[in-house]
């Protein structure tokens, strides 16, 4: 529905309008079909060799549509519209399978970032990789570093996965836990975990390793009630060894690189959920004028076009607060992480509340497997939870104040 979508703003280039009509056509065209046939699968045959996901993959690949390019020409600026404009056609297509594509480019960027010659090289541009930080001790705290969500008296329990300095290299050891986002799948990882250089003192610490060497073991896929497109799955590290250089952020700048990385990580969940809640009022909108109660379609009645409303307002809401995150944190030095949490966690409530009330349009309708907004329905529950726990990432987010 035109009114709804993206190419309204008038300010878009031709470049900018050009990428909006690609990343929409492979969202209706690609994800939306593939995203809808793989929730019907069990987790183990959605990443099947004959599995329509490496289909996934190749168009996009093709289509040039990775807008974590840490090489970009653009400026920040319109780098970070460019996320905005492309990443919400994703959502809009599939949540699951738009943070799949998203974070498949993490290490690459990690390596990218380093300005490693040997690492750039070893994980290139088409890496299927993953971004490794929760672990099945810590979830959404992780991202509590200075223990202020601690219980009084309480302290962190120790880390399930270690990095130790012995010599030239590091030996890894431990697990991340079921909700590594591409875990099962992925050919390398942007690995977070703790770092113990040899003084007994444990830190933060950021590599680029590869996971399909000895020394790394994946579990089975992760069997969840939405997102299921989306591949997750532990990864369980035994003793795999890595040059020293594959650190690409020491501990002592582990804190600045963390809130780098959670400010794009929650900016992009942000637009591609701010895409979903905006799939679910388009359908609802389009169920309310062809169904048909009393003589009438069902938006005729006053109550359904206030309920409507009250969903676009949040739709729009939600990316107004999202663009203007993402634009402040592409372009300023110190990006910050209060704003990006405040759009993560708006767009991922909005993509709930908005789609309930969708089911509720569709009624009876909506609660069958074979309507599409039960689907976004699920998909969205799940995303007030991952990448932090909206009520976590709010009191982080309020600790910055």
């Amino acid at each position: 529905m035109a009114l709804l979508a993206i190419d309204l703003d008038p300010e878009l280039t031709e470049t900018e309008y050009a990428a909006w009509e690609t990343a929409h056509r492979f969202a209706r065209d690609v994800l939306r079909p593939a995203g809808e046939a793989l929730d019907k699968l069990p987790a183990g045959e959605v990443i099947a060799k004959d599995s329509i996901l490496w289909d996934v993959f190749r168009v996009y690949g093709e289509l040039g549509l990775n807008t974590f390019d840490a090489t970009s020409e653009l400026s920040l600026h319109d780098q970070a519209r460019m996320r905005c404009i492309i990443g919400e056609e994703m959502g809009w297509g599939d949540s699951g399978l738009a943070i799949s594509l998203g974070v498949a480019g993490f290490p690459t960027m990690m390596a990218q970032l380093s300005g490693n010659p040997a690492l750039i090289e070893r994980f290139p541009a088409g890496t299927l990789g993953c971004w490794a930080i929760t672990e099945p001790d810590h979830g959404s705290d992780q991202i509590n570093f200075d223990g202020t969500l601690n219980h009084p008296g309480g302290h962190s329990s120790r880390p399930n996965c270690i990095a130790r300095r012995e010599g030239n290299q590091f030996v890894i050891s431990g697990q991340k836990s079921a909700w590594v986002s591409n875990g099962t799948i992925a050919e390398a990882a942007a690995l977070f975990c703790s770092v113990d250089m040899g003084d007994g003192r444990l830190g933060g610490g950021v590599f680029v390793v590869p996971l399909n060497e000895g020394g790394v073991k994946k579990g089975k896929p992760t069997d969840k009630i939405g997102q299921r497109a989306l591949n997750q799955g532990e990864i369980f590290f035994d003793g795999l060894k890595v040059p020293a250089d594959s650190m690409v952020v020491p501990p002592e700048a582990y804190r600045a690189a963390a809130d780098r990385v959670l400010c794009l990580a929650n900016g992009s969940m942000g637009t591609t959920f701010v895409g979903c809640a905006r799939a679910a009022l388009e359908l609802a909108i389009g169920y309310s004028k062809d169904r048909v109660q009393g003589d009438v379609p069902i938006f005729m009645h006053q109550s359904m076009k206030s309920r409507l409303f009250k969903m676009y307002q949040k739709v729009e809401a939600a990316r107004a607060l999202n663009h203007r995150v993402v634009r402040i944190n592409m372009t300023r030095e110190t990006p910050l992480l209060e704003m990006a949490i405040a759009s993560k966690v708006t767009s991922t409530q909005a993509a709930f509340d908005v789609s309930s009330e969708a089911l509720q349009v569709f009624g009876g309708a909506g609660i069958s497997r074979d309507c599409p907004i039960e689907k976004i329905f699920r998909d969205a529950r799940i995303s007030m939870i991952e990448d932090g726990c909206n009520e976590v990432l709010g009191m982080v987010a309020a600790a910055r104040f």
